[in-house]
């Protein structure tokens, strides 16, 4: 039978193979094999190759995901009591580090961060890049991308602090920027010529 229905239950059990056994054509069914396409579902559609692939995510040079996808949504910043809940245990961890470090002998007020550190930092960090400085011990390395990327982040901290500096923090920023970007092009035009030959040798008969 095409149709059974269960007797405890109440729900009704509907055999939909389109084929017997023999492989003949049901003949209970042949009127929904005629029904037009256009009444099925669109469940195509939805399994379509384009419409599953993943939305692209926006990456910068280094492979960073940079958010510029339409359909991302960020997370809801943390809320005001849970900012001043971290930050109180921030400041507790550092006065228990600043503790260690005075009993080791040590100031805790030479790990402290300031503005001109910061610049510093990122100042010898990018002469390192330019092999113009290097790690006790180490061997000069160059990376002229990534000299470029801190040049272009200090570039940045100078547009958006405009205004905010101290004049010693001002002429410390400046003073920086434009000695890097002096070396980086040196460094750049360095590298962009070609090797010279060295000078002859040899004897010369007499």
């Amino acid at each position: 039978m095409a149709e059974k229905r269960h007797e405890q239950s109440g729900f009704k059990v509907t055999d939909r193979r389109l084929f017997t056994s023999e492989g003949e054509l049901r003949t209970e069914v042949a009127e929904e094999v005629e029904v037009p396409k256009a009444a099925a579902p669109p469940v195509a559609q939805a399994a379509s190759p384009a419409e599953k692939a993943p939305a692209p995510v926006a990456v910068d040079a280094g492979g960073v995901d940079t958010g510029a996808s339409p359909d991302r949504e960020m997370p809801p910043p943390p809320t005001s009591a849970e900012q001043e809940a971290q930050a109180a245990a921030y400041k507790q961890s550092s006065k228990d580090m600043d503790t260690q470090v005075e009993l080791s002998g040590h100031s805790s007020k030479d790990f402290e961060i300031t503005f001109e550190r910061f610049l510093a930092s990122l100042y010898m960090t990018s002469m390192m890049q330019l092999g113009l400085m290097r790690q006790q011990g180490g061997q000069p390395q160059v990376d002229i991308i990534g000299a470029r990327q801190t040049i272009d982040t200090l570039s940045l901290i100078a547009e958006k602090t405009k205004g905010n500096l101290t004049p010693a923090e001002e002429n410390f920023l400046q003073n920086s920027l434009y000695e890097l970007r002096m070396a980086y092009v040196e460094v750049t035009n360095a590298l962009a010529r070609p090797p010279q030959a060295g000078p002859a040798t040899g004897t010369i008969g007499k």
